[in-house]
């Protein structure tokens, strides 16, 4: 079994695109036209995909948090640096874990407020 993609749901469908994209290099894929809404589609490695939806009046959930809902991805640990140095530049504020684990780790929230983490597969050891 593989995920074959979520979904968010965002105000701003393009600006949530467009964050992926810098942050994390994730590439927009081509969208079937059957859909009724704004979307886009983002290709995020291993043949997986993220699909952004425009949903007017959209609101996050309040708890988006470590302990809470969040989406968790494996980096290499040489691109952890690089990903923080992004969304630093894109003024995003990288948030530290509550719990610590002995693999480097961290949070943000994306523009839309859904919160993510990012893990070094590096040196990942399953707790």
């Amino acid at each position: 079994m593989s995920l074959a993609h979520f979904t968010l749901a965002t105000r701003d469908a393009e600006t949530t695109a467009s964050f992926f994209t810098q942050i994390f290099g994730w590439k927009r894929l081509n969208v079937p036209g059957n859909t009724d809404v704004l979307a886009i589609w983002l290709d995020i490695g291993q043949d997986q995909q993220m699909h952004v939806l425009q949903i007017e009046g959209f609101e996050v959930s309040p708890f988006e948090k470590e302990f809470g809902r969040h989406f968790a991805f494996f980096f290499p640990a040489a691109e952890l640096p690089e990903i923080r140095d992004r969304l630093t530049a894109a003024g995003v504020m990288v948030i530290p874990p509550i719990r610590e684990t002995p693999f480097e780790r961290f949070f943000f929230q994306d523009p839309t407020g859904y919160m993510w983490e990012v893990i070094d597969r590096d040196h990942f050891v399953r707790e």
